[in-house]
């Protein structure tokens, strides 16, 4: 550079010298600075993955999937219980160890309330309105009012739309004249939790299998479409914050925001003045809105090992009110985490009851046994279906990471021989790598095998609950996981009482990651069969 800067010399004015200088002063500031933000773990005497300039450890162009790439990055320093690494320039703690996770997702949890912010309010207030994203109070305010419309009894209440669906699905597979048949499952699923998250948030009915381009689904769609676009736009969110608000860089798309934020504000006028009572999410966000309900002290149904308890928050006494807008930002967000993860769950639970025909033949033997129509108390109560449900969120976390921010300096104490007192200021990143931990064999013998024995009434007290996070830990877990596990347990009753899966042409195995796509896809689709099974 100096040699390239030499020669240019001799051919440039005054003028261009001095133009020249300020370029190489401004870029060895930018550089400087940049250098020093990841040198943070080197000053900490914390062992850490040395990053590339700017981009840190995670490219946006990756030669392997996203979910490979962090738990590569997991397994450098095997025998440590954190490690350092970089996200750009974000500083970020990746954390290994189970007790320590449950000490700063549970035990420390005010020093670690928030996610990691990418955008700030001014720039997107659709986007930062919504339970993930807020903060601080409103955080605590938000999930406080939300939470009792995410209860088990509440579940109840929308349990015969969810069923609807459920049928819908397996009814249109049943018209077809061929015994066998050949479906891309992650698009024929989406089109499933597209119907479901419609009826039960939206208020609206769709059928999607059959009117394949409707608005919902294709809006929904282009609004969950984390492929390469928006992933290079979170790495510009990464590298620089102010760059995306000076750019009006949104998450949601703005006509995506409006359509959807038209379709709560109309329904809700529609159900003032007419009085009308749907038991939806709607109907439970307004009732949150007045106040009129508060947390269920029903405890009676088992949910199964993978369902999250719900945590004490400390709520702010000088209240918020709920606002139609954030109504309107919550069914939103529900809608991008029901419509993508959970046909992403959906997909791989298929996949390996495909490819593991003897342990389908056992989940068929159970669902058989119900006679009449399925409960909700029925569903819950079938011990195989969790156990089967249990593993496939282990072995494929539809949420590959999840993280906290540390919003007040902690110092993290030494617990093994090395170790030093580490400090965290406010600001630096904690991440917990799901999947990778999820694959770890010192908590899961044999990882790569699918073997829901591990969660049998003999094997599952074997298992650290926090090395188990397939919806987070925590007061800040997912508040929707109860929705989600009721929609799966059901779809999979309904497919399996009716269909055996099978392998086809194009059924992936192994199954190789789309390397493109933030969350996990196979390659080239997942192609699997649904065989109708004589009644």
């Amino acid at each position: 550079m100096v040699l390239f800067i030499a020669f240019l010399l001799p051919f440039l004015g005054k003028e261009g010298m001095v133009w020249l200088l300020l370029a190489v002063s401004i870029v060895a500031y930018v550089l400087y600075h940049i250098k020093k933000k990841q040198s943070y773990w080197k000053r900490k005497g914390v062992q850490y993955v040395k990053p590339k300039i700017l981009i840190g450890n995670i490219p946006i162009i990756r030669s392997k999937s996203f979910a490979e790439t962090t738990q590569d990055i997991y397994k450098k320093f095997p025998d440590d219980r954190y490690h350092g690494m970089y996200q750009f320039t974000v500083p970020t703690l990746m954390l290994k160890d189970p007790d320590l996770i449950k000490q700063i997702t549970v035990k420390e949890f005010d020093h670690f309330v928030n996610h990691r912010n990418f955008v700030s309010t001014d720039t997107d207030p659709f986007w930062n309105k919504n339970l993930f994203a807020s903060r601080d109070e409103r955080w605590r305010d938000l999930r406080t009012t939300l939470s009792p419309s995410f209860t088990s009894s509440k579940m109840r209440i929308m349990y015969t739309l969810i069923d609807e669906c459920a049928q819908q699905f397996v009814d249109h597979f049943k018209k077809e004249k061929d015994v066998t048949v050949e479906l891309e499952m992650k698009d024929t699923l989406r089109r499933y939790t597209n119907d479901v998250i419609a009826t039960a948030a939206f208020g609206l009915r769709c059928n999607s299998l059959k009117e394949r381009n409707n608005d919902f689904y294709r809006m929904g769609k282009v609004g969950s479409d984390f492929g390469f676009w928006r992933s290079l736009k979170l790495f510009v969110y990464g590298v620089s914050p102010a760059l995306c608000k000076l750019l009006n860089l949104k998450v949601i798309p703005g006509n995506i925001a409006k359509y959807f934020s038209k379709i709560i504000e109309d329904t809700v006028k529609t159900r003032r003045e007419k009085q009308i009572v749907r038991p939806d999410m709607i109907h439970l966000l307004l009732e949150a809105q007045k106040g009129r309900h508060h947390q269920d002290e029903d405890t009676k149904v088992s949910e199964g090992f993978s369902s999250v308890p719900e945590f004490e928050v400390t709520k702010n006494p000088q209240k918020q009110e709920i606002t139609l807008e954030d109504i309107c930002s919550q069914a939103f967000i529900f809608f991008l985490a029901g419509f993508e993860t959970v046909s992403t769950f959906l997909t791989f639970a298929f996949y390996e009851l495909t490819v593991n025909p003897e342990i389908q033949s056992r989940l068929r033997e159970e669902l058989q046994t119900v006679e009449g129509k399925i409960t909700y108390e029925t569903l819950l109560g079938l011990k195989y279906l969790d156990m089967v449900v249990s593993e496939v969120l282990r072995k494929w976390p539809p949420a590959i990471l999840t993280d906290r921010e540390v919003n007040k300096q902690i110092t993290i104490q030494p617990k093994k021989p090395g170790e030093r007192p580490l400090v965290l200021e406010e600001g630096v990143a904690c991440m917990l790598p799901i999947f990778a931990i999820h694959r770890d064999e010192k908590f899961y013998p044999d990882p790569e095998q699918f073997d829901p024995e591990r969660f049998s009434d003999e094997n599952k007290h074997k298992i650290n609950p926090s090395a188990y996070l397939p919806f987070g830990t925590g007061p800040r877990n997912c508040i929707g996981s109860r929705f989600a596990l009721l929609e799966s347990k059901l779809l999979i009753y309904h497919v399996l009482r009716n269909f055996e899966l099978v392998q086809v042409e194009k059924t992936p195995n192994p199954v190789i990651l789309d390397k493109y796509q933030f969350n996990i896809t196979a390659e080239g689709g997942m192609w699997l069969g649904l065989k109708k099974i004589d009644s």
